[in-house]
């Protein structure tokens, strides 16, 4: 035994599981389409692989097929996930909100991650029913501590998600301008280029990057 899912009967053969709970699909599913019905395009693609796990994938798209239609105005589709980690990489201008199971969405993410710059650029939110927990995806960096030079642009979107999630779960007005305000503070600051941090191409640090977009949010 070498963990929870896992188990091996002989030096030869390992067996593990997969988990797939019908509440737990239905609750991301169901955060995927409200998060898709506060975007312009209003799209949410399921990432599964239903036709070799089954059941497994199955229930998942089951859920997401159910939840689909109590947002009709939520445009719905699904993709295999070989299928999309490749349109993801050729045409990602395609998709929108993307839902997937815990390991599928592992992978996708660090894909997508690539796909605008590196981990530098990829914000994280824990969403639960009613609390929410922002954190960018790359982690502490050691390698790089106390150097000023990593990019703050993932936990400056981070805390602007977390806005976002607030002021949707809530509604409250306050949290949700404030997002639109971070937003728009770090598309200056992008779009400028010129406080980006070296991973980027820029030569700002990153108090430098950060400053520039708290003045942004200020403008």
């Amino acid at each position: 035994m070498a963990g929870g899912p896992e188990f091996r009967p002989n030096d030869d053969i390992t067996v593990a599981m997969r988990v797939i709970t019908r509440k737990g699909s239905n609750r991301v599913a169901r955060e995927a389409f409200e998060t898709a019905r506060t975007r312009k395009r209003k799209k949410v693609t399921a990432a599964h692989k239903e036709p070799v796990y089954r059941l497994a994938c199955g229930m998942f798209a089951e859920e997401c097929r159910k939840v689909a239609r109590e947002f009709p105005d939520v445009t719905f589709d699904e993709a295999m996930i070989d299928t999309i980690s490749m349109k993801l990489v050729m045409a990602p201008q395609q998709y929108d909100v993307v839902v997937t199971t815990n390991q599928f969405g592992d992978i996708l993410t660090d894909i997508g991650a690539g796909l605008v710059g590196g981990l530098g650029l990829a914000p994280g939110l824990c969403v639960g029913e009613k609390q929410a927990m922002a954190q960018a995806t790359h982690g502490s960096a050691p390698d790089i501590a106390g150097r000023n030079i990593a990019n703050p642009y993932a936990m400056i979107a981070s805390g602007q998600m977390l806005m976002a999630f607030l002021g949707r779960k809530h509604n409250e007005p306050k949290a949700t301008a404030a997002a639109g305000y971070m937003q728009a503070a770090i598309d200056k600051v992008i779009t400028e280029a010129k406080h980006l941090t070296t991973d980027l191409g820029g030569k700002a640090s990153t108090q430098e990057m950060g400053d520039a977009i708290a003045a942004a949010v200020l403008q």
